[in-house]
């Protein structure tokens, strides 16, 4: 039976966690990223489909392809990051149905609505950048998540030859307090909710 977090993990993933701008000089290792993979996957997506594809930049190389990408305003978070994570995903994310939803043809759901298979898309691996970021938190990690770049070139300088496409960046390391601004509003649950 599920049970309640308690509030300090409600703190950590929710409440008093925040996105980060500036960050400590510490590497995010491979390791770290193939365990935050490694929950990140257990997600549920529609039909199990699990479009979204992860570029973990850390290398000088890797940022110096993805820093022309980025808007002035987003640059210097990302070329400090210690890791920016290119949070894309497979146009043909369908093909792999046969192996991730193998009790019905799923598959032949998409191929014939290339707007239905996009959609599907879309929504799924942003599903799938949310898990990210709260697996990043409960892992100890900060994150800064963007959409301030230009998709066309990132898929130009990472996917070109593919059928990936850029949905969102997640700048991923240990945030520096310091750079911290005051938190934001939120809209209150009459603002943004209704029951029905």
């Amino acid at each position: 039976m599920m049970q309640t977090l308690d509030d300090q993990a409600l703190d950590q993933l929710f409440r008093t966690a925040r996105t980060h701008s500036a960050w400590q000089p510490r590497d995010v290792t491979e390791e770290t990223l193939r365990r935050l993979y490694d929950m990140v996957r257990m997600g549920p997506t529609s039909a199990n489909c699990c479009p979204a594809r992860f570029v973990f930049v850390r290398s000088t190389a890797g940022k110096d392809k993805l820093l022309p990408c980025v808007s002035a305003g987003n640059a210097d978070k990302t070329a400090t990051a210690p890791c920016t994570v290119i949070v894309a995903y497979d146009k043909r994310f369908y093909d792999q149905l046969p192996t991730l939803f193998p009790h019905t043809d799923a598959r032949s759901w998409f191929t014939g609505s290339e707007a239905f298979a996009e959609q599907t898309a879309l929504r799924n691996s942003s599903l799938q950048a949310g898990y990210l970021i709260l697996a990043a938190r409960a892992m100890g990690l900060d994150t800064g998540p963007m959409s301030g770049f230009d998709s066309e070139a990132v898929d130009q300088a990472f996917f070109a030859g593919t059928d990936w496409t850029a949905n969102m960046l997640v700048n991923l390391g240990y945030g520096d307090e310091a750079g911290l601004k005051p938190r934001l509003p939120r809209l209150a649950f009459e603002e943004a909710c209704q029951l029905a």
